[in-house]
C-alpha cells in the first residue's frame, strides 16, 4: 500500500474506523518486533514493548503530520520505545577502543561486507550485533534489515542525514572490530 493510501486509513481511523488500525499492526508488527527484540535481547520483553509501540501509535495517531512515511514515524516510536527499556534496564555493553576504529582500513571493510555470506559468518555477525549499543543495532536493522534509507533514519533518530552516514559507518567498523578479534 502506498503512503496516500496510509493517510487515507488513518484519516478514516481518526474519524471514528478504529477497526482499520489492524491494518497496521499486520503490515509492521513483525518489523517492528524485529527491530527491538534486536535492541533489548529478550522476546519476551520485545513483544510488550510491541505492543506498547502499537498503543502508542493510536494514542497518538492525531499528531502524525504525513511529514515522513507512517512508517518511519512509527519506528521513532518503536525506537524510542526501546531505547526507553535499556535506560531503565541499565543494560551494559562491551567497549570497543576508538583506536581500534582507526586502524581498520575502508578497504578492509568493504571486502569483508562484500563476501559470499556462509551460515559460520552470518552466526558470528548476529553475536556481533547484539554486542553494539541500542542505537547501532537499531541503525544496522533499519539500514540492513528494514532497507529504510538514510533520509528515514535520519528522521527516525533524529539525526542529520550525514551524521546518519557517520554513525553507520562507524557501526560497521564496530561489528568488522568484534568479528575480527
Amino acid at each position: 500500500m502506498e503512503n496516500k493510501d496510509e493517510l487515507i486509513y488513518i484519516k478514516r481511523i481518526l474519524e471514528g474506523e478504529t477497526n482499520l488500525f489492524s491494518y497496521f499492526l499486520q503490515r509492521y508488527s513483525n518489523s517492528v518486533f524485529s527491530m527491538i527484540v534486536r535492541i533489548i535481547q529478550s522476546r519476551e520483553d520485545a513483544e510488550e514493548l510491541t505492543q506498547d509501540t502499537f498503543l502508542k501509535a493510536f494514542k497518538k495517531l492525531d499528531t502524525f503530520k504525513a511529514d515522513c512515511t507512517f512508517s518511519t514515524w512509527l519506528f521513532r516510536i518503536a525506537y524510542n520505545t526501546a531505547i526507553s527499556f535499556t535506560r531503565k534496564k541499565k543494560m551494559i555493553l562491551p567497549a570497543i577502543e576508538e583506536s581500534m576504529l582507526d586502524t581498520v582500513s575502508d578497504d578492509a571493510l568493504t571486502g569483508f561486507f562484500e563476501e559470499d555470506e556462509n551460515e559460520k559468518k552470518l552466526q558470528e555477525l548476529e553475536k556481533a550485533i547484539a554486542q553494539l549499543n541500542a542505537e547501532e543495532k537499531a541503525l544496522i536493522t533499519l539500514f540492513y534489515l528494514e532497507a529504510k534509507s538514510v533520509n528515514e533514519l535520519a528522521v527516525i533518530f533524529d539525526l542529520t542525514i550525514e551524521n546518519v552516514r557517520v554513525r553507520l559507518f562507524r557501526a560497521r567498523k564496530k561489528l568488522f572490530v568484534l568479528m575480527t578479534n
